[in-house]
């Protein structure tokens, strides 16, 4: 049984020798400056959290992730586990307080309460007509806005390592995720890869917030961020390519675990960043599944990944 159930993915938190560089990439990638100190960057999206990224100035380290927690109650639970430190009074912008633990690979794992809310940014797309929904824009023309599009949301954040079951079964027992898909090749005991999704009872969340797949080396395979619609993914893609500074990882296609529609991005010391449009939403009622890694780490449309991104893992 879980001590505490997380509610929401926070941010990663990660460090980069040049604050300047890393925040010009990630307001091309669609994030808003929220705040920033002489040594740490946060940027946010359009919705109501203070920030979705922190970056520390440093050497290029990935340092781990953060979760939102209901209140202090689950703080006070979160504090008993083994290895927490206690309840900490965060002194940076937005505040709040948290419980820093850390994961089976080393990597800290901040447990986030009390966050100062902002006001979200208005964004506005136009409706898409349909096949079945042929009328949704009924008597407007489609004029896209310019990118960068503003991303909306965090989504997921995904860890490479040779400990697959090990690290799964922890992000479960003390954060209390549980499981959309795990991916086994050959023997079905055989695990190398875990999709996990939060548990809000009967509200829908996202398949997955938390990806661990096989890899020999340990490390940050990618985070990912909900961008409007499908179009934001596409005209972002062109964007991006035309700044020619940017290392292009994958996509654009759409998954088949989770259904997103992708497309992957190194920062300049790279850390891979997507953007994503359209995923499955499921609940606790939904379950889980046991997928072959034939059928599952496949797209219903797009290249096959590369292997320089299959193996991917910033340390």
């Amino acid at each position: 049984m879980a001590t505490i159930k997380v509610a929401d993915f926070a941010y990663p938190r990660m460090e980069a020798p040049d604050l300047d560089a890393m925040e010009e990439f990630l307001t091309h990638f669609g994030l808003v400056r929220a705040e920033r100190t002489p040594d740490a960057l946060y940027m946010r999206g359009t919705d109501g959290h203070h920030h979705l990224h922190v970056t520390n100035k440093g050497g290029t380290r990935f340092t781990g992730f953060a979760y939102h927690v209901a209140d202090e109650d689950d703080l006070r639970r979160a504090a008993k586990l083994p290895g927490a430190s206690g309840i900490e009074t965060m002194d940076e912008p937005g505040g709040g307080k948290r419980v820093r633990l850390v994961e089976p690979n080393g990597y800290q794992i901040e447990v986030v309460a009390g966050m100062k809310p902002v006001a979200p940014i208005k964004s506005e797309r136009d409706f898409l007509n349909s096949g079945s929904e042929p009328r949704r824009r009924a008597g407007r023309l489609m004029r896209l806005t310019k990118s960068p599009t503003p991303i909306q949301r965090i989504g997921h954040g995904v860890l490479s390592t040779p400990r697959v079951k090990e690290t799964v079964a922890w992000f479960r027992e003390a954060l209390g995720m549980i499981r959309s898909d795990d991916v086994y090749v050959g023997e079905k005991e055989n695990i190398i890869g875990s999709f996990n999704r939060l548990d809000r009872g009967d509200d829908y969340v996202d398949h997955h917030v938390l990806f661990c797949v096989h890899n020999e080396k340990t490390g940050l395979n990618h985070v990912s961020y909900e961008a409007h619609d499908i179009d934001a993914i596409f005209q972002d893609h062109q964007y991006l390519k035309a700044l020619g500074k940017y290392d292009h990882m994958w996509g654009i296609g759409r998954h088949l675990l989770g259904s997103q529609v992708y497309d992957y991005w190194s920062d300049p010391w790279g850390r891979v960043h997507e953007r994503w449009a359209d995923t499955d939403r499921l609940n606790a009622t939904n379950g889980g599944n046991l997928v072959s890694a034939e059928e599952g780490f496949q797209s219903q449309w797009g290249e096959r990944p590369p292997e320089r991104f299959l193996g991917h893992a910033s340390p």
